[in-house]
């Protein structure tokens, strides 16, 4: 994605003032002069890979006041960790049509809380659709940074990610190198599977300051090389033909004052950061100002920061606050 640095991608949309990964808050990103944005995407129980920030979605939709589901609500284990709520893989998608989005920081974001239930969920195919239209309308070119979400999760309920992401972008034009496209997940083997199916992209594996990838655990056991190893000038090294970049918790490069982003880039390896929100109770310590959780902070201070580390690409909530920030004019 040959585009001016650092890339500002909008987070599920304009999530900082409409419900994320809902119709709205795409469009407004696209008006706000994103260079990219990043859908989140599960799987239905018929296959149909949609648009949500986990498979868990109680805090994203109405579902819990829809009586015809109650029976559906149900304990499972995500990734190692156990959660209780309604999950995509128990719909289908006709059944999930029905739902509506809703804001999932209400006490944070009460604006943007104030636009539940009036849109429905998108599928993966109507967000490409969307981001091809706004090209047109918009220019120059939007991007589509893809996560693929709990791969080895739906792995084990019969439901490959992996395949269903190639027929969605091969189906919508998107696999070819035509569109600029990004895939990013949290387990590396997801992306080697994509890239060996075909898709050209930009693979970028997504790092968390601890913890292993549900997908090496599944594979190597105790062996599995966690995610602060692979952030390492050594693991980084080893990442060298296998993705093409990182994508690392923000407080990574602000506690190391941007040397995370030195050795990656002394490997050839892009690194993107996330997320960038200006509300204190997301801010670094140091950014943090009055008002309370919900007010905003010193986040330009926070992420002229970011800028200075030189970061490939970065992850925002308002992208017109992004735009103001990592793209000053001079």
């Amino acid at each position: 994605m040959p585009r001016r640095t650092p890339l500002i991608i909008g987070h599920r949309g304009a999530s900082g003032y409409r419900p994320e990964h809902s119709e709205s808050a795409y469009r407004l990103a696209f008006a706000m002069g994103v260079d990219a944005v990043e859908p989140d995407v599960v799987a239905t129980r018929d296959g149909v890979l949609v648009v949500r920030h986990e498979n868990e979605i109680s805090g994203t939709t109405d579902v819990a006041d829809h009586p015809e589901f109650a029976g559906r609500r149900t304990t499972r284990v995500v990734d190692g960790g156990r959660q209780t709520g309604w999950f995509t893989e128990d719909f289908t998608w006709e059944e999930l049509a029905t739902l509506r989005t809703r804001e999932r920081l209400p006490d944070i974001r009460p604006s943007s809380a104030s636009f539940d239930g009036s849109e429905p969920i998108l599928r993966l195919v109507d967000l490409l659709g969307l981001v091809r239209e706004a090209s047109l309308e918009h220019g120059p070119e939007i991007g589509v940074v893809l996560e693929i979400k709990h791969a080895t999760h739906f792995a084990a309920a019969g439901l490959d990610l992996v395949p269903l992401v190639a027929r969605d972008l091969v189906a919508t034009g998107w696999a070819d190198g035509g569109p600029p496209l990004v895939v990013e997940s949290f387990e590396p083997t997801a992306l080697s599977r994509l890239r060996e199916a075909g898709v050209r992209a930009t693979y970028v594996y997504l790092l968390e300051a601890e913890g292993k990838p549900a997908d090496l655990i599944a594979r190597d056991g105790d062996a599995a090389v966690g995610y602060a190893a692979s952030a390492t000038p050594e693991g980084l090294a080893a990442l060298v033909g296998v993705v093409d970049g990182v994508s690392v918790d923000k407080r990574m490069i602000l506690a190391d004052r941007g040397a995370l982003v030195r050795d990656a880039h002394e490997q050839g390896l892009l690194v993107y950061t996330w997320t960038c929100r200006p509300e204190n109770a997301f801010l670094d310590r140091r950014y943090r100002g009055a008002g309370g959780r919900a007010a905003f902070g010193d986040y330009a201070g926070e992420w002229e920061e970011l800028r200075a580390s030189g970061v490939d690409g970065v992850f925002v909530d308002h992208p017109d606050l992004g735009v103001d920030v990592f793209r000053p004019i001079t």
